[in-house]
């Protein structure tokens, strides 16, 4: 019994131990309760009702007092009190809410209610509600400007912007100017969404006509009933001031720690004028600004140094925005903003820890793998203990976060070792805090490599040049391909395609170097048999499988001057004789002679050609076309000019060295007598000096016999007509009736004489020259149809040589004068027909 009996007291001992623990772990759940809220308007007086807090806390009102319920708030003067009689929540004073929360959004004040004997808390936050208390106003009763009179319409000039405490429609929402010709106003929406309100110039300002121009500005809120603040603008207009202020820059940014000392230079604005004098002298001012950050900043009018007049307070006031005026002596004005940023204290860096890491990895691998595990840890509290960790963008890695202390660094695609082959990658932990503070650890990660890069040659085709008679075994070209794997797969070999050339195989005319890639030339090449070679080189590597890429090669040989000029016209004769260019006496300068036409089997300046005049029987003469080949007369030709006319033209090409041609042209100079001296004799040229003073020797023979038998017939013809005249003495008796007119006189000797043609052929040693006249058919003209040979000529009867100086005027005895004619016609057989 006594056993059982302790048994029974252990038991309850324990149940009663479990009870405890259940009874205290509800006592520490229900230590938090829902948040009971509440909304009160602003300016309310003492013991204004709020809430019923104890039907809210499902309490009696006397059960308030006896467990000892008590508001619970830290660092805030007590705006609450517990009304223990009625069991409700009433204001201890009047509250402002501008003064409480300035012109923040919402307004709550939260605060706790413990009650002892359970030790409970219940959370109360009270929304202060605004009202339309504050008028609108602006920081200056009135503000005066100076505008230049030339200033042009449209100028926009900030004017200053109102300030109301209240919040939301109760607040500034509109702006109004008084009416004014020159004047109008533009309200501005600014990024934050306030109001800011400029004058437009609408017309130009003219100083003599108005000087000073009063307006007024009205600022309205949305409240009901409406308030409004007003600020009268004077400007003043003056003479013309050609530059106003300019500030440096648009806007200027500072950020200092809130800790920073009285007095310290924040951020110095600086304006520049170019006028001179008082136009040019700058002096700074503060617009625009709040009238609480005027009692906080100090703005040296000359130098434009901002600095603090009193400490700095992060949790009031962030950022400070102010507006900095510049005006010059002459009114004219500039501004810019300033925005000082105040830093939270923050101390302490994060601390990063790698526990495990990859040093190396192929670069097949695929993404997903696991490099490295990180954790991150710092020792400041709220944002400035928050911590974010990340590694710079365009890398194949990412950032995996496990919590908030853990991250892994994983691949996040497939990395590529001829891109990157090594990557030193930079873990940065940075705190939220302001400024941030920020740790940086470096993991090393080397990529290792496979063969997934085929060679590849620098260009897409490849052309090169080799000049034509080039000695076997010269190098061609070198052709080059980079593969961007390494070690083994980075070792090349080089090879040419299977091909053939005009039915022979491409290695019978080339080779490549399989290590080096330089092409060699197996033979010597021509460019008038072919003028490039198309062949294909390709590259393989080393690796496992290999990879290979290929390339064109041109090669295009080069023209070399190794073929001379060949002349196509005149032509090489077959029979051993050349042709005979005519060139009739009456030609005058510049005639068209003949041309010599020539070509060139190479090209470009080994084909050009050019023609000169290399030897001449008759210098001066002729003249040869330098690019054309025309043999043209340089001067008239005279009748001393020989009847035969040799011609050495040389035709050379512009190659270097140059190479050349000559052709010997025989041209016959003809009289200008209407008949035709044909078959002067084919005489094949020359370049023997010897056989072309021969010729020069026969043409000026023929010129000789040519004006003795000139002679001879006018002798002839003299001789008849004296013995014409003898006849006609004796038959005068007979022919007294008949007209003078009747018988031929001295006229139809010299008619003869004016159409005489003539017709030589000359035959001297097996070489045949022809010169023909033209032949006119002439009417009432006496013709000769007889030849003579040259040896007649030469021999010619000597009663010709003695009669030649007789004249063919009227004689005294012309039947004598004509016996002797007849004489010398017996005496030769190449006498004419007796008239």
């Amino acid at each position: 019994m006594k056993q059982r009996a302790m048994a029974i007291r252990v038991k309850l001992l324990g149940c009663s131990r479990l009870i405890l623990l259940f009874l205290f772990r509800g006592l520490f759940l229900e230590a938090y309760a829902g948040k009971v809220c509440y909304s009160v308007p602003e300016e309310t007086e003492k013991g204004f009702f709020v809430g019923n807090i104890s039907k809210d806390l499902e309490l009696e009102p006397r059960e308030l007092a006896e467990r000892g319920a008590r508001i619970i708030s830290r660092g805030r003067t007590q705006l609450f009190a517990l009304n223990p009689q009625s069991g409700s929540l009433v204001t201890v004073g009047r509250i402002d809410r501008e003064e409480l929360c300035a012109q923040s959004a919402r307004c709550l004040v939260s605060f706790n209610i413990l009650v002892e004997d359970k030790m409970k808390l219940f959370p109360v936050e009270v929304e202060i509600i605004d009202i339309n208390d504050n008028t609108p106003q602006f920081q200056l009763e009135e503000v005066e400007f100076k505008m230049n009179e030339i200033t042009t319409p449209g100028t926009r000039i900030p004017l200053p912007f109102g300030q109301d405490l209240d919040v939301d429609m109760n607040s500034l929402q509109s702006y109004e100017l008084s009416s004014n010709p020159h004047f109008s106003l533009y309200v501005q929406q600014g990024p934050d969404g306030s109001q800011q309100p400029e004058m437009v110039l609408q017309s130009p300002l003219d100083r003599e006509k108005e000087a000073v121009h009063h307006l007024l500005l009205t600022a309205f809120d949305g409240g009901n009933p409406v308030r409004s603040g007003t600020l009268r603008i004077r400007v003043q207009v003056v003479d013309a001031n050609d530059n106003p202020p300019a500030f440096t820059q648009a806007q200027y940014h500072t950020s200092v720690p809130e800790n920073v000392s009285l007095g310290t230079p924040l951020v110095t604005v600086k304006a520049t004028d170019p006028d001179e004098g008082a136009n040019g002298e700058v002096t700074y001012s503060f617009h625009n600004i709040d009238h609480k950050v005027a009692q906080i900043f100090h703005l040296d009018s000359y130098t434009g140094e901002i600095s603090n007049k009193t400490p700095l307070d992060f949790e009031e006031y962030m950022i400070y925005p102010m507006e900095i005026q510049a005006q010059d002596g002459a009114g004219l004005m500039a501004r810019t903003k300033v925005l000082i940023k105040v830093l939270d204290i923050n101390d302490n860096a994060p601390e990063v820890t790698i526990t495990s890491v990859t040093t190396a990895l192929p670069e097949n691998f695929p993404p997903g793998a696991i490099i490295a595990l990180i954790s991150v840890h710092d020792q400041d509290s709220g944002d400035n203990g928050h911590t974010t960790c990340s590694i710079p963008e365009n890398l194949p890695f990412k950032l995996e976060k496990l919590d908030d202390s853990y991250y892994r660094l994983v691949t996040e695609r497939t990395m590529d070792r001829e891109l990157t082959s090594r990557y030193n990658i930079t873990v940065t932990a940075t705190d939220q805090g302001i400024p941030t503070l920020s740790t940086e650890t470096h993991i090393s990660l080397e990529v290792t490599d496979i063969n997934d890069n085929a060679p590849v040659f620098l260009q897409d085709s490849y052309s090169t040049y080799i000049p034509e008679n080039n000695p076997r075994g010269a190098s061609i070209f070198s052709v080059t391909a980079h593969d961007a794997d390494s070690n083994e797969n980075a070792i090349i070999t080089y090879s040419l395609a299977e091909d053939t050339i005009q039915g022979v195989p491409l290695s019978s005319y080339v080779s490549i170097n399989s290590d080096t890639g330089v092409l060699y030339a197996l033979r010597s090449f021509d460019y008038e048999r072919f003028r490039d070679l198309k062949l294909k080189v390709m590259a393989r590597d080393s690796g496992d499988p290999p990879l290979s890429s290929n390339v064109s090669l041109g090669i295009f040989v080069l023209d070399q001057n190794d073929n001379a000029p060949e002349i196509l016209y005149p032509a090489l004769p077959t029979d051993g004789s050349t042709g005979v260019e005519l060139a009739p006496r009456s030609a005058e300068p510049g005639y068209l002679v003949t041309k010599v036409v020539a070509v060139d089997r190479d090209s470009g300046q080994n084909a050009w050609l050019s023609y000169r005049l290399l030897k001449a029987s008759e210098p001066g003469l002729f003249a040869v076309g330098l690019h054309t080949g025309e043999v043209r007369t340089a001067r008239a030709l005279l009748d001393r000019d020989a009847l035969k006319q040799s011609l050495v033209v040389a035709v050379q090409d512009h190659g270097q060295p140059p190479l050349s041609a000559t052709v010997t042209l025989t041209v016959a100079v003809a009289d200008s007598i209407p008949d035709v001296l044909a078959d002067l004799g084919s005489i094949k040229p020359s370049t023997d000096p010897d056989n072309s003073s021969l010729t020069l020797y026969l043409v000026v023979a023929v010129a000789a016999v040519s004006c003795i038998f000139l002679a001879f017939v006018i002798v002839l013809l003299a001789l008849r007509l004296r013995r014409w005249h003898r006849s006609r003495i004796q038959t005068a008796g007979v022919l007294a009736g008949l007209p003078a007119s009747q018988f031929v006189g001295v006229d139809g000797v010299r008619a003869f004489l004016q159409t005489y043609s003539h017709e030589v052929s000359l035959t001297a040693d097996s070489r045949k020259s022809h010169v023909i006249f033209p032949q006119p058919n002439y009417a009432d003209t006496l013709i000769s149809q007889e030849s003579c040979e040259k040896k007649d000529f030469l021999s010619a009867p000597q009663c010709l040589l003695e009669d030649k100086k007789e004249t063919f005027s009227q004689s005294k005895e012309p039947g004598k004068y004509i016996q002797k004619i007849r004489g010398c016609s017996r005496a030769h057989p190449l006498s004419p027909p007796a008239l």
